[in-house]
């Protein structure tokens, strides 16, 4: 007789064990993409990081520190998912200056200091408030920079040390490249970096395949390549060693912070580190269709990354457009793609150090120059100056005053600018008058009435004739200030003295709440 006892079920899987059973890539369906995006990145962030570092003045791994960092340690945290941080050559001149003026031991505290305001904004949600800067005042210091940046790097391409201010490194250019003219040498450093330059303009000429090659990697390579086939007589690298250049800040290098221009520097470098990483977001943002960015939070995670910089000793951070586009550009989904870049950078730094000390300094001072032209933004000035001269105008004096004053100081007159310029436009205000021959006179008052705009008021209320009555309508007013409100009575009542019937005036505006 045969069995038909039924089979017993199968037990269920428990959630730990289907859990377990689950492929890599079912848990990270992204990971295939992020994972070539980050090789990208690596490999544009590579040159940078290094170039970066050189042109500011301090080892070459201090640069590899800050862009390690920016990917493992900010890479990790909320905030921005497909921003990529890094040494960003928008603070290379601020940070020359710094470490001329302070030296690298305070190089680490500043950096630090930083950070930590920037947490502080975070943890306030003062990060949103940074949008309201005006873009004329963030073009204007980008293009300040740009414009410094070239002149001295114009000045390592020819092998020479550059002057220490702006306006004399602009003054001195064309001589200190004549000169070179008469040397072997220059004249081999300055065709190097011009051939640098050359790769990254005709780079994006070239067929898509060469092209999945970065053109910064590239033109180094290139650049590495051709000076040891040629035993070009440039400079390289100095290679210290990765935990060699490592050096924490001494805390006698803290009562630093005591004294006002250090003080100033920390707040330059907060206000334009965070400027700049937070309206890369915003382009960031506008390149893909997945999570926008929390502004506070990435705040926060850019304060990390620098306190932790800070603390090695090493370069400050910010959000880089140019990696973050290409992290978009290249495939990126998660956050996956900019921590991998990270790690690929930490590999090379531990495994590679002696490969830098291949690369020649004027194809770094020529990528530099390159990336300088981009932050000048030519087309904005032109097509502003068409349609909005007071902005251009503010970017231009910006920039200027970057030049031949410093950065802090720049970016304060151009901020003041545009708060000046707003306040003009904010007070505009119209009068327009009535006058019948018979009867009272009409005055129209309408706009914004503030104390920028009293002059004009009063010499126009006072031509009226001394002999008529004068209405007064205030209902097209949006704002009326103390001191026009006292004004307009100080006026009436001059114009009523002469025996006039005492001038009318109707629907002012309502007085702000006390308390």
């Amino acid at each position: 007789m045969t069995n038909t006892s039924p089979t017993p079920p199968t037990p269920p899987k428990s959630p730990a064990s289907s859990a377990s059973s689950r492929s890599p890539i079912s848990r990270f369906p992204h990971l295939r993409q992020d994972f070539a995006a980050s090789l990208v990145v690596f490999l544009v962030a590579l040159p940078l990081c290094v170039g970066v570092a050189v042109a500011s003045g301090v080892p070459a791994e201090l640069g590899l520190i800050t862009g390690i960092v920016g990917g493992i340690v900010t890479g990790l945290m909320r905030g921005s998912s497909l921003q990529v941080s890094g040494p960003a050559a928008g603070l290379t001149v601020l940070v020359f200056e710094a470490v001329r003026e302070f030296g690298l031991p305070a190089l680490g505290v500043i950096v630090l200091a930083t950070g930590a305001l920037q947490i502080l904004m975070g943890a306030l949600k003062l990060g949103r408030y940074f949008r309201a800067i005006s873009v004329s005042v963030v073009e204007g210091m980008l293009a300040g920079i740009g414009l410094v940046l070239i002149a001295g790097q114009l000045y390592a391409m020819a092998g020479t040390e550059a002057p220490a201010s702006g306006v004399a490194k602009l003054v001195e250019l064309p001589g200190a490249l004549v000169d070179s003219l008469g040397s072997t040498r220059a004249l081999a450093s300055l065709g190097l970096g011009a051939a640098t330059i050359a790769v990254l303009v005709l780079w994006k000429r070239m067929p898509s395949r060469v092209r999945s090659v970065p053109g910064p990697l590239a033109a180094v390579g290139l650049a590495t390549l051709a000076a040891l086939v040629f035993s070009m007589p440039v400079a390289t690298v100095e290679v210290k060693g990765l935990l060699d250049s490592v050096q924490p800040p001494p805390l006698s290098a803290f009562g630093d912070l005591l004294g006002l221009g250090l003080l100033g520097t920390v707040v330059a470098f907060t206000l334009i580190a965070s400027a700049e990483s937070l309206f890369s977001a915003a382009a960031v943002d506008r390149m893909h269709g997945g999570p926008r960015t929390a502004y506070d939070k990435e705040l926060v995670a850019q304060g990390a990354g620098n306190a932790l910089c800070g603390l090695l000793g090493a370069l400050p951070m910010t959000a880089v457009i140019v990696r973050s586009a290409a992290n978009v550009q290249a495939g990126a989904r998660t956050k996956a793609s900019r921590v991998l870049h990270g790690v690929w950078l930490l590999l090379f730094a531990a495994l590679l150090p002696g490969a830098l000390a291949y690369i020649p300094i004027p194809a770094l001072a020529g990528i530099l120059v390159y990336s300088g032209a981009k932050l000048i933004p030519v087309g904005q000035i032109v097509s502003l100056w068409r349609g909005h001269r007071g902005e251009a105008l503010i970017l231009v004096v910006t920039a200027l005053s970057i030049v031949a004053v410093s950065m802090f100081e720049g970016v304060l007159i151009g901020l003041a600018l545009a708060v000046a310029k707003t306040a003009w436009e904010a007070s505009h205000i119209r009068l327009d008058v009535i006058d019948k021959g018979a009867g009272p006179v009409q005055a129209h008052l309408s706009g914004n009435a503030t104390f920028l705009r009293l002059p004009k008021i009063l010499d126009s209320l006072e031509a009226l004739p001394q002999d008529r009555p004068v209405e007064l309508d205030l209902s097209g007013l949006h704002h009326l200030d103390h001191a026009c409100r006292t004004a307009l009575e100080s006026w009436a009542e001059r114009h009523s003295a002469v025996g006039t019937e005492p001038v009318r005036m109707t629907a002012e505006p309502a007085r702000p709440a006390a308390g």
